[in-house]
């Protein structure tokens, strides 16, 4: 996945060089393991089915191993369809989603400094990268630089709500960062008001998935490349006694035989364009809110 590499360090910062390694590591195991990334993916594309919008280039930003840019070839076959990531192994995978009259480009890079020219791109397309970045604010920026004029930029990422159950039971075994810190829905829309976006549509989803034990939910972590890269993780493997008492944790959670986990899903939708002038920045932000509540089921 794109990501920076240059933040205030916190415990809380990503280390890019471990994200990195995270998913050139499940870069053979994603494609199969990655089901909350591709349910997600789905909805994503979905909401395009409402845009009028015919790109002539399309950007997956955040391509993973290319199930976005194989769809995004097959819903605008005469577009120019380019899959960039992080991950060279990644891109490696994406090369199995290649179709003979359905191809799309692969470009290994840094969603920080695109190797694109300015104003280039008509659609951009960005599934969960947003959920590996320090900084959203130099995202958006070469976003905006690389859309023209009323290009799109449409993106899922976590919100704060995601993995919580997660995160309050580590806090059971030891002090340091089990999971990610996910940026709010309202900062991310200032975000984009920052970088030259007009009008951004922010919205939330509340989904839950279950798993069978705590076993299986860390087995899918892994081979879908969602570790842990924050620079407070531990740095040991996690002893016999307190995975137990982990173990113990989740089962008292269990409804109906599963574990059910939180996810709160938010989705950005904005087009580039020049400020309004009769409107001040401070009010040009709108945020529908739907609280619609899935489950999805392992």
């Amino acid at each position: 996945m794109p990501m920076n590499s240059h933040s205030t360090v916190d415990e809380y910062t990503l280390d890019a060089h471990r994200v990195r390694l995270l998913f050139d590591r499940a870069s053979r195991t994603y494609a199969r393991s990655a089901v909350v990334q591709g349910e997600l993916r789905a909805r994503l594309l979905e909401r395009l089915g409402v845009v009028k919008l015919q790109p002539r280039t399309v950007l997956d930003l955040g391509a993973a191993s290319g199930q976005s840019s194989r769809a995004l070839k097959e819903r605008y076959p005469k577009a120019q369809v380019l899959a960039l990531d992080f991950s060279l192994a990644m891109l490696q995978e994406a090369a199995h989603q290649q179709r003979w009259l359905r191809r799309f480009e692969r470009i290994g890079a840094n969603a920080e400094r695109l190797p694109l020219r300015t104003e280039a791109i008509d659609l951009v397309f960005s599934n969960l990268m947003l959920a590996w970045c320090n900084d959203p604010d130099a995202i958006f920026r070469e976003t905006s630089r690389v859309l023209r004029t009323e290009g799109l930029f449409t993106f899922t990422t976590f919100g704060p709500d995601t993995l919580k159950e997660l995160r309050e039971r580590f806090r059971i075994v030891d002090g340091h960062t089990h999971v990610h810190r996910f940026i709010d829905m309202h900062d991310l829309g200032d975000a984009l008001l920052r970088a030259g976006f007009i009008e951004p549509v922010m919205d939330t989803e509340r989904l839950t998935v279950t798993y069978p034990s705590l076993r299986a939910l860390m087995r899918e972590l892994h081979m879908s490349g969602a570790g842990n890269a924050t620079a407070g993780r531990r740095r040991t493997w996690l002893g016999r006694r307190h995975f137990q008492t982990l173990e113990r944790a989740f089962d008292a959670m269990r409804t109906e035989g599963a574990i059910p986990l939180s996810l709160e899903i938010v989705y950005g939708h904005a087009w580039r364009g020049a400020r309004r002038p009769d409107r001040a920045p401070g009010h040009e932000f709108v945020v529908p809110i739907s609280a619609v509540r899935s489950r999805v089921h392992k």
